[in-house]
């Protein structure tokens, strides 16, 4: 019974034999169609549903399959009419393959390693035609954001830059200049914001951030819905990506939150051209079937469009089963061997494998074998799916197109191995390229590549247009246009900070006091996005959970266990804390949908994503990375930041290194400050720049858990603490023998006072002490002063202004000595760095300190070795130095 219900199994002699009372059987199976017939299709699931959970209840082992039958999930009479011009739309795709093809192609003819790719888009013509003439809704041209979020499949890219010229978007000088950007006019490889700010919205050159991205982007729509911020009903988001692409953990890394979340605002469309760029995704397997078994266990709606009209007829006549068995039993691999190949090979091949088979397509001539399409190349079957996931309600939709790579390529690349790969094509091959889509291209304009733009007054042009204009208007465009946000006087919302006069704190809950001011800020309170991956406790927010309330779209159908506590865990659906559960991948795509909504949707957001530094940018850097791309603006908070600070909790979760990878982001700006005041400057300062002066930049700053007493700061030092260092202190001796500077950064600056103390009164060496908010900015300001110098000018940094001489400078930090030897080439005076390389341990932050060797003795005797290989000490003050603070040789602890 099981193996007749299911279309899917093959037939064995082992099946057969396992079927007693064949007669039953088939009354089963008739009972089932009739009620499909008389019923319909709800009913039918019904009582299929209804008999699997009676088996359960029965004891029965469930046996039902997790994906259904190979062939496309709408059947014909669910199809609807088609509304486009079906022969215009092929002509037009037909265009856009060419020029496509002809932008790689001329690009590595003329230069061969740029690179490019042509049978992504070739396969994917038709799922993004289908979408652009009948589905992406663009902007309407008024002063909100109106249009859809469309993420790209980023090596289908040169056919997106192939409608932008049909449109008269790109002209054929962009074109001609494909990878070619340093002159300017031309055309990135990939999707890329930063480098074509009005084109590009979103960057998926990674493979599997897009998929994220974009599950994150519609549930940020939510929020702003349900926050009464922005009626966002009307849009939607679309994702093409790739069958492999969906491989990467971040593909599907958010797939339960949308259904969860009943994102019905969402629709992937998976290219299933069953390829990767090495070979088959699935070899041995079906990725389609596997790609169906894991969205609906996620709980999306799953269409698959598989196969073009010229199958219906047969699966008309299939009564058998036949086809859909020889389907389910023909395994990726041999697809793509099948799709390689011609018409007669693939009626020996498949259809002869079975005398069932043979009957069925008796009637048919190898060219008509030839001539059976995939669904993804059938405009009315994809028109059906999208149109089908526009109309699912409660949860998303994933539609799985299957195509062939290099559709078109013919010998060249049509589903070969090599089809990834290909850049470059003969004659012979463009000519048949051109013959197989009918293009009105002489053999002296194929030979030369040249690009094809019909009339303005022709067919296809007049309809492109009536298509997008009533559409809305292009796809894709970026619009970063938006209002400024008040951001209150710092001295309003700071003075805690500025006038701490001793207090102890630490500077995470300095943060988490600030961040409570500007929530309680008119204007800009409303605006403020806090997120966190599972730590609000630890970082001490959990006061914020009842006074800004925990964003849940359905709000909270439970009586939480701490109801009764001032700090209750409370969700809500117009929470606006995004408490994000233990995906730091989650919530840092949260914080980019966030830090991005001054141009996706016109409303500037100030997104604040806290969590445990060493979870930042070392566990997703390649979103970080992304982020940076598409001009994020907004803070990220590395808390209990620094390798000693968080004492026992060791080697993963030590942080010595996100400083430094922060400084690696080119519109990243990282900081490092010690005390409150520094932190309050700062943050003030990283706010105004984006929503005042609206820079594209967002801003790292490392915040730490230990308390320790806050200095109040001096009114005067503001700008130097922005420009990256100021001076804190001045320590003198009775009667100095030696003059040193030290910089400190983050908690190490506290060690460094102390050395300096330890200086002045046990060896009459007199210091200045700075206090290093941010090596990079440091290092970012001198760069552009030397290499202004080198033109002609004159060198004139903050930090050859603060270190001119020939006194020794000793900079320590609890990062890596990367972090502070990034000014190094530009400090004339001999300079040592003092940084926490290696592993982390386990211990208390004395013990860590001393173990690394940042403490305060640790600076004591780097300064004294620094004045002592200057000649200014004597050699022996090495030695005293060391018995007195217990320092030996075998102590030392390099080699981590």
């Amino acid at each position: 019974m099981v193996a007749m219900m299911n279309p899917n199994a093959p037939f064995t002699a082992h099946d057969a034999a396992l079927d007693s009372d064949p007669a039953e059987t088939a009354e089963w199976c008739q009972a089932l169609e009739s009620s499909l017939a008389h019923c319909g299709p709800a009913r039918a699931r019904y009582l299929l549903q209804r008999l699997q959970a009676h088996a359960l209840e029965l004891g029965l082992e469930r046996e039902a399959q997790a994906f259904s039958a190979y062939r496309n999930t709408l059947p014909v009479e669910q199809q609807g009419a088609y509304p486009g011009d079906l022969e215009l739309d092929e002509r037009i795709t037909a265009i856009l393959r060419w020029n496509a093809l002809a932008m790689v192609v001329r690009a590595n003819h003329a230069y061969g390693e740029l690179g490019g790719h042509i049978a992504s888009y070739a396969s994917a013509a038709e799922i993004f035609e289908v979408g652009f003439q009948h589905f992406f809704r663009g902007e309407s041209g008024g002063e909100g954001r109106t249009g859809d979020l469309v993420f790209f499949q980023p090596h289908s890219a040169p056919g997106i830059y192939a409608r932008a010229f049909l449109e008269g978007r790109l002209s054929e000088q962009q074109l001609a200049n494909y990878r070619q950007e340093v002159a300017g006019n031309g055309l990135c490889s990939y999707p890329h914001p930063w480098l074509m700010p009005d084109f590009w919205q979103f960057p998926t050159g990674s493979m599997g951030i897009g998929p994220l991205s974009a599950i994150y982007q519609a549930r940020f729509m939510r929020y702003l819905q349900h926050r009464g911020l922005l009626d966002t009903s009307a849009r939607h988001v679309w994702g093409v990506f790739g069958d492999g692409e969906m491989d990467e953990p971040e593909s599907i890394a958010g797939l339960t939150l949308a259904a969860r979340e009943e994102l019905d605002n969402l629709t992937f469309i998976v290219n299933c051209n069953l390829q990767r760029l090495d070979g088959p995704v699935r070899g041995n397997g079906q990725i389609v079937q596997e790609l169906e078994a894991l969205f609906s266990g996620a709980g999306w709606n799953v269409i698959k469009v598989l196969w073009g009209s010229e199958w219906d007829a047969l699966f008309a006549r299939d009564h058998e089963h036949a086809l859909l068995r020889q389907l389910a039993a023909t395994p990726d691999g041999q697809f793509q061997n099948l799709g390689a190949k011609d018409g007669s090979y693939n009626l020996e091949h498949f259809f002869n494998q079975d005398p069932a088979l043979q009957r069925l397509v008796a009637h048919m001539s190898s060219e008509q074998i030839n001539a059976l399409k995939r669904g993804g190349h059938d405009f009315r079957k994809l028109h059906a799916a999208y149109a089908a996931a526009k109309a699912c309600k409660g949860r998303p939709t994933v539609i799985l197109a299957k195509t062939k790579k290099g559709y078109g390529m013919s010998s060249a690349g049509e589903s070969r191995m090599t089809a990834h790969q290909a850049k470059k094509l003969d004659v012979q091959a463009l000519l048949a390229f051109r013959d197989r889509f009918h293009l009105p291209l002489s053999d002296d304009a194929v030979e030369q590549l040249r690009f094809y733009r019909p009339a303005e007054d022709s067919p296809e042009m007049v309809y492109l247009r009536q298509r997008r204009a009533a559409l809305g208007g292009p796809l894709p465009m970026r619009r970063s246009d938006c209002a400024t946000l008040p951001l209150p006087a710092l001295d309003a919302f700071a003075g805690f900070a500025l006038q701490a006069d001793g207090k102890e704190m630490s500077t995470t809950m300095a943060a988490v006091r600030l961040l409570g001011h500007w929530l309680k800020a008119p204007g800009l309170g409303p605006r403020v996005v806090p997120i966190v991956a599972d730590e609000a406790r630890t970082f001490g927010m959990a006061s914020l959970f009842r006074q800004i309330g925990i964003y849940s779209p359905a709000g909270q159908r439970y009586e939480p266990e701490d109801a009764g506590s001032l700090l209750t865990y409370k969700e809500a659906r117009d929470g606006q804390l995004l408490e994000e559960g233990i995906t730091e991948a989650g919530a840092i795509s949260s914080w980019v949908a966030a830090a991005t909504s001054y141009a996706v949707h016109g409303e500037p957001m100030l997104p604040v994503y806290i969590y445990y530094s060493m979870f930042g940018f070392q566990r997703v850097g390649d979103l970080i990375w992304a982020a940076a791309d598409q001009r994020a603006r907004g803070l990220l908070l590395g808390a209990t930041a620094g390798r000693t600070t968080l004492g026992g909790e060791g080697l993963q979760h030590q942080d010595g290194s996100s400083l430094v990878m922060a400084s690696m982001v080119p519109n990243c700006r990282a900081w490092d400050p010690c005390f409150a005041g520094e932190l309050a400057v700062i943050l003030d300062h990283a706010a105004r720049r984006m929503l005042v002066e609206q820079c594209d930049e967002f801003h790292y700053v490392a915040v730490m858990n230990e308390n320790y007493p806050q200095p109040s700061l001096p009114p005067g030092v503001h700008g130097d603490v922005l420009r990256g260092m100021y001076l804190h202190a001045r320590q003198q001796s009775v009667k100095p023998r030696a003059q040193v500077r030290l910089l400190g950064s983050g908690a190490i600056l506290c060690e460094v006072i102390k050395a300096s103390e330890l200086l002045a009164t046990e060896w009459q060496v007199d210091s200045e002490v700075f206090s290093v908010t941010s090596f990079s900015e440091l290092a970012r300001e001198a760069r552009d002063h030397r290499r202004a110098a080198i033109a002609g000018d004159v060198e004139d940094s903050h930090v050859r202004r603060c270190l001119e001489g020939d006194a020794p400078v000793i900079a320590a930090s609890d990062y890596v000595r990367a972090w502070p030897q990034l000014i190094a080439e530009y400090v004339d005076a001999p300079y040592i760095t003092l940084g926490t390389d290696g592993f982390g341990r386990s211990d208390s932050r004395r013990h860590l300190r001393r173990f690394f060797e940042v403490d305060r003795f640790a600076v004591v005797m780097a300064a004294l070795y620094s004045l002592v290989r200057q000649g200014t000490l004597p050699q022996a003050v090495l030695e005293q130095a060391s018995q007195r603070y217990g320092l030996h040789r075998e102590d030392a602890s390099w080699y981590r």
